[in-house]
């Protein structure tokens, strides 16, 4: 649902929705093996958003935005959702030993 609004990092999405990291990149990395989510390096971070490409999907998140007010959980996540910017700095960047 997130990703409908706009496109965010693993960190965003771990901090506005209180997971850990290793588990919000594991569930995109499902989402985007069958084509519900895309993903787009930007320098260090990677940044999905969700497939526009799957009519369906989106059709049934756009219901689920009309009625937003009846799912108070992710009227939740959506309020976090104004920290985005000040998560990025909670990323762990993979560093790799040569």
């Amino acid at each position: 649902m997130l990703l409908y609004r706009e496109r965010l990092c693993v960190c965003q999405l771990s901090g506005v929705l209180g997971l850990s990291q290793p588990r919000v990149s594991k569930a995109l990395g499902k989402l985007r093996d069958v084509g519900l989510v895309n993903d787009e390096r930007q320098d260090k971070f990677v940044y999905y958003s969700l497939s526009s490409t799957d009519g369906m999907l989106c059709h049934i998140i756009e219901g689920i935005v009309e009625s937003i007010d009846e799912y108070p959980v992710l009227v939740s996540d959506y309020n976090r959702l104004g920290l985005k910017d000040g998560l990025l700095n909670g990323c762990i960047v993979p560093t790799f030993l040569g």
